[in-house]
């Protein structure tokens, strides 16, 4: 079925921009509340970037995998990624932006740029965290690393539930009873978490492209 239109303008893809609004507005009601926040970051047919000054997760996993999803025009469209998945994790300036292009009403090129966990006292903190990586740039530091494991042994915090029919059992995977990640640059096409606490939460709008790096 084609997007609603109305005076020439396509909703659907109008709304996309909209979606990471949708999920920190969330993590701010949510958040007040409870504390934590049970998130999903995803924009369809479209990667993100993400900036922190430094992660630390526990019982980190990183194996291959497929993201997939719907592509602006509607399309099917899937991407290979590295999946790297931490039990526990602390995000100390973390910094998450999306570019929009061709919006109507004349906006054009959109960037929704959030931050959170500025403070060093109070970082970011996820539990059961998996990033659908592109591209990563870091330094990096492991504990107790086991390096060349199958994927269908990676251990806790396990696969991604849902996705293990796009992940190969005997693939090349990795895991550590811990990393740490300083100035990591990385672009990403999904990132999900059982819980997420976002401190210190900032989300603006910025007209052209001002992502994160």
């Amino acid at each position: 079925m084609s997007s609603q239109v109305r005076g020439g303008t396509r909703w659907k893809r109008f709304a996309l921009v909209m979606v990471p609004s949708v999920v920190a507005t969330a993590a701010v009601g949510v958040g007040l509340a409870q504390g934590a926040l049970a998130a999903s970051f995803s924009v369809s047919g479209q990667s993100f970037k993400v900036s922190t000054d430094k992660l630390v997760g526990e019982d980190f996993i990183q194996y291959g995998s497929v993201a997939t999803g719907k592509d602006l025009k509607g399309g099917d469209a899937a991407h290979a990624v590295a999946v790297s998945g931490f039990s526990k994790a602390t995000i100390t300036n973390m910094c998450q932006s999306v570019v929009t292009p061709g919006l109507p009403f004349g906006l054009g090129t959109v960037t929704l740029q959030l931050k959170a966990g500025t403070d060093p006292a109070k970082p970011v903190r996820a539990t059961n965290l998996y990033l659908d990586v592109a591209e990563l740039d870091a330094d990096a530091s492991f504990k107790n690393i086991d390096i060349g494991v199958a994927a269908g042994d990676v251990g806790a915090p396990g696969i991604q539930a849902g996705t293990e029919k796009k992940v190969n059992p005997n693939g090349f995977a990795q895991r550590a009873e811990s990393v740490t990640l300083k100035n990591v640059k990385q672009t990403a096409w999904a990132t999900t978490a059982g819980t997420f606490k976002l401190s210190n939460l900032s989300l603006r709008l910025h007209s052209g492209v001002k992502e994160c790096y």
